[in-house]
């Protein structure tokens, strides 16, 4: 990945909020040990995992929804389990989205698909667009109902199969990620400069832009990086870097993806 993928990884309810409860069985302590052990994965393939929870603690779904938008996530997963007005009628896993379309529902379809290859029935992608974590998400973002809690059978299926069921959902993770990054244009950049005292980068841009330059800040790994314009066109980019080197600076060329 060139650059590390944000994860945002939701492990739906906790604290006063048990979610469904069956038998004395609680779906916030499932859904908060599956969603620790996708992120634990996904974190061993190279992602940034963040959470909204690590403990049997509680936010709103709203709460949740603005840590992944602050956070400037690229997807946030949230990790339920089911459950049927009347226990033992509901079996399998379905993916829960806002709309079922666009990467949303790419990565909805890639998490359901592989979640099936376990042994699950898919449900299939349902559009929920009443649910806040949905609703309220400025990022693709997925509820995946793994199993219900009420079905014997399921839980049996979900305890015997755990380790199956977070590599499945990492993988579906994984999966549309690549899928993103090989979709995604890349672009070049040229560097003039790069700083440790933000105010220093400032005044490189700002004479830059005196001599007619397109430059901006970029901030990454602490470093604030001088850098001028954006081009799909390699030939483009290199007369710029000509015309920079001409005008005193040294440059190097950066190759970037896109970001939408």
């Amino acid at each position: 990945m060139a650059e590390r993928t944000i994860v945002v990884i939701d492990a739906g309810h906790g604290g006063a909020d048990p979610g469904a409860s069956f038998e004395g069985r609680q779906e916030k302590n499932d859904n908060l040990k599956l969603a620790m052990a996708v992120g634990r994965i996904l974190a061993d393939n190279g992602v940034d995992v963040r959470y909204t929870r690590t403990d049997d603690t509680y936010n709103t779904p709203l709460e949740k929804a603005v840590m992944a938008n602050d956070g400037e996530a690229d997807f946030l997963v949230s990790i339920h389990r089911n459950a049927m007005p009347v226990p033992g009628t509901g079996s399998g896993i379905e993916v829960l989205v806002f709309e079922d379309k666009g990467v949303q529902g790419i990565l909805a379809r890639n998490i359901g698909d592989v979640l099936n290859k376990t042994g699950f029935a898919n449900l299939g992608t349902v559009e929920r667009p009443g649910l806040v974590i949905l609703r309220r998400t400025n990022i693709p973002t997925v509820l995946v109902e793994v199993g219900f809690i009420d079905n014997e059978e399921d839980n049996n299926f979900f305890d015997q199969n755990f380790e199956a069921i977070a590599q499945a959902i990492a993988d579906g993770i994984l999966k549309s990620v690549k899928e993103q990054e090989e979709l995604r244009p890349e672009y070049y950049q040229v560097q003039t400069g790069a700083f440790r005292v933000h105010t220093l980068a400032e005044e490189q841009v700002s004479t830059l832009k005196a001599q007619g330059f397109p430059a901006f800040v970029v901030y990454e790994d602490e470093i604030y990086k001088v850098r001028v314009g954006a081009f799909r066109n390699l030939d483009n980019a290199v007369r710029m870097e000509q015309a920079l080197r001409q005008c005193g600076y040294s440059t190097f060329m950066v190759k970037r993806p896109a970001v939408f």
